[in-house]
């Protein structure tokens, strides 16, 4: 059998049936049926782990908030469904599968498989656990959480209500908590220590410390609305935590791909190899992007003849343009030929975080100076040259400089962060609902969504509907907030 990623996740979710169907075995101990293994070996769950994580971030929840967030406008099948806000019943898979089928499963796996023998894998697991129940509150708002990943015990977990999944209860550990507990794990003794198969750091556990600390911190920034007396205390225990953030693109939490066939990245897969017609370049994005004479448009997106950016205005109707001169997603999104890595937490999120903690919260930190760094640091990790950063800073002064009121500030840090997250819908997404900016109208002919205007959540999943009776039937409507999005 050809070994490539999705053999990886195949291999990973035929082992998980078999752990489910209540077989059990010593970690250490010999497999005596290694063509049926009765338990994962972490080696293989941290390299499973990573690409679940990248797959979850850039596969179908990536294209429908790219496309929500106008980075893109979908003009085929699904994806033209989601342009106009059809959104319903359309992530099933993402929810049964890459979710709690996929990474979080895993993730808790390697939590009961290796804690008390080799708690480095399980402190590393909690982050990945972390970030992937993050991202589903954040979408669904309350979720299945302290009662899910029981296998068998509990087949129909309850929801959580956002508020406790982040603040905690005595019975609900909170996003935070369970962070803080992965980075304690990270200090412990252990039989085992990962090298090559964490294919994000390779074992260097400084960096996966200073990942844990800038969870703390996109936590923290998400619910710094609704909680800001408790996002000023975690920003500032992170800020004074000698391990320190993610300060350095070479520490960005991201995860690489292969060339060869299957292998490829999820972006390239989609929009090159398997559905190269059903999507291409917003005109909103790029009007942003040509109003501020952003190079990084160049990399971002392809140009048929190098200078000409053919887009689509999202849910117009008419005659496409062809596609061989549509602007898709460009090299530094999916590489060459498909080798690009998913971004999921970066330096320049860093930065730009920090930047609105310094306005909104009085956190340490020179708010100029950080929205600096973080435009710098994406334009560097697109591939820009320093010079080329310098001379884009001089002539453009009003677009680097802050200026106005701190809600108008706040604008111009969440755009430049808007503009750098191209490519990672997710987070985008989260900064529009909490603030509002950048400032996006509807799409042309909008007929989806419970309201016709963009959704702020997504619907629960027909199949989790039907499967647990906790699910509420039919649901918050699309245009219901979530706790922690008050504007």
């Amino acid at each position: 059998m050809k070994f490539n990623i999705k053999n990886i996740l195949y291999i990973s979710t035929v082992a998980i049936g078999i752990i489910a169907a209540g077989c059990k075995s010593d970690f250490l101990d010999v497999n005596n049926t290694p063509n049926n293994p009765l338990t994962v070996p972490p080696t293989a769950l941290m390299t499973t782990l990573a690409y679940d994580a990248a797959f979850v971030n850039s596969n179908d929840l990536g294209r429908i908030t790219s496309v929500l967030m106008q980075y893109q406008a979908g003009v085929g099948n699904q994806v033209a469904g989601y342009d106009s806000y059809n959104i319903r019943g359309n992530s099933d898979n993402q929810w049964n599968g890459e979710l709690y089928a996929g990474l979080l499963i895993n993730a808790q796996k390697m939590i009961d498989n290796t804690q008390a023998t080799s708690p480095v894998y399980a402190g590393i697991a909690k982050i990945y656990k972390a970030y992937g129940f993050g991202l589903t509150t954040d979408l669904w708002g309350d979720i299945p959480y302290s009662e899910a990943l029981k296998g068998t015990s509990i087949l129909n977990p309850k929801l959580d209500t956002q508020k406790d999944i982040y603040l905690g209860t005595p019975s609900v550990q909170s996003l935070f908590d369970l962070v803080k507990e992965g980075l304690a794990d990270l200090d412990k003794k252990s039989i085992l220590n990962p090298g090559t198969d964490d294919v994000v750091y390779k074992g260097n556990l400084a960096n996966w410390k200073r990942l844990g600390n800038t969870l703390l911190l996109r936590f923290a920034i998400i619910i710094s609305r609704i909680q800001p007396e408790r996002a000023k205390t975690e920003i500032a225990a992170v800020l004074a935590s000698s391990a320190g953030l993610i300060v350095d693109n070479t520490q960005d939490f991201q995860v690489g791909f292969s060339t060869a066939a299957g292998g490829q990245n999820p972006i390239y897969a989609f929009n090159i190899v398997n559905r190269p017609d059903d999507q291409l370049l917003s005109q909103r994005f790029r009007d942003t992007l040509l109003a501020y004479k952003d190079p990084r448009i160049s990399k971002f997106f392809t140009s048929a003849n190098g200078t000409t950016y053919v887009a689509w205005n999202n849910g117009a109707t008419g005659t496409l343009p062809l596609p061989p001169t549509r602007s898709r997603y460009g090299i530094f999104l999916t590489g060459a030929t498909g080798e690009a890595p998913i971004r999921m937490i970066t330096n320049f999120q860093r930065a730009f975080m920090l930047a609105e903690a310094a306005l909104s919260l009085n956190t340490a930190g020179n708010a100029q100076n950080l929205y600096e760094d973080g435009i710098r640091a994406s334009m560097l990790k697109t591939g820009l040259v320093t010079a080329e950063i310098d001379a884009y800073f001089k002539a453009n002064p009003s677009i680097i400089t802050l200026a106005g009121t701190t809600s108008q500030k706040i604008n111009q840090i969440l755009t430049q962060k808007w503009i750098a997250n191209c490519g990672n819908g997710l987070e985008a997404y989260n900064d529009w609902r909490r603030w509002g900016f950048p400032r996006l109208e509807k799409a042309l002919n909008a007929t989806g969504g419970d309201d016709n205007t963009i959704p702020v959540r997504f619907p629960y999943t027909g199949n989790e509907q039907l499967s647990n009776p906790n699910i509420p039937t039919p649901g918050p409507k699309t245009f219901e907030r979530v706790w922690w999005d008050i504007d």
